[in-house]
């Protein structure tokens, strides 16, 4: 059965540093993209990073020098680095494996950003 676990969110104020992480089980974890998204309440879950089987990145404009994702394939875990984070960060975020339309979703870890 495979399992993702996000960790890490919480509550900062803004300008704040978080990370989140990614734990999996039950999959050959080094065989798959991964992904960062998020869902702020009332709106639709939108990407935030993306990551290749080999660690090779790419963002999505809103979030590109402030958040770095990265993997630890030895550790079959995914990361994402939250610098300079503000009020419009405030989201669920979602670790994702595989792609959205058949991959693998975590349950979600709550990242808020208030002053």
């Amino acid at each position: 059965q495979v399992r993702l676990v996000e960790s890490g969110g919480g509550s900062v104020q803004p300008g704040g540093t978080l990370r989140v992480s990614c734990t999996a089980s039950g999959i050959v974890f080094n065989l798959y993209a991964g992904s960062w998204w998020r869902q702020a309440p009332g709106k639709q879950r939108e990407p935030v990073a993306f990551i290749s089987q080999s660690g090779s990145p790419d963002y999505v404009g809103s979030v590109k020098g402030r958040f770095t994702i990265s993997r630890d394939n030895a550790r079959n875990t995914m990361y994402l680095q939250m610098d300079n984070l503000n009020l419009e960060d405030t989201a669920t975020y979602y670790c994702n494996l595989g792609g959205a339309q058949s991959g693998y979703w975590g349950q979600g870890t709550q990242v808020t950003v208030s002053s």
